[in-house]
């Protein structure tokens, strides 16, 4: 009887499917993130060269 009654209180217990949702709700905001920063990274390290060599170009002035 008494572990009858424990099963059915662990089959009640919803704690653990709150940190499921969690865990599945993170993982898809880590996964937006990820693409977000692969679509993006690509452009954004080419314009960053494009600066970079503009940049090199023109030099120091060490004379006033």
């Amino acid at each position: 009887m008494k572990l009858f009654h424990l099963i059915k209180t662990f089959t009640a217990d919803e704690d653990g499917a709150v940190t499921v949702d969690w865990v599945v709700l993170t993982a898809a905001i880590v996964g937006l993130g990820i693409a977000v920063l692969t679509t993006v990274g690509g452009a954004t390290d080419d314009y960053a060269d494009e600066i970079g060599s503009h940049l090199s170009s023109l030099g120091i002035k060490t004379t006033y």
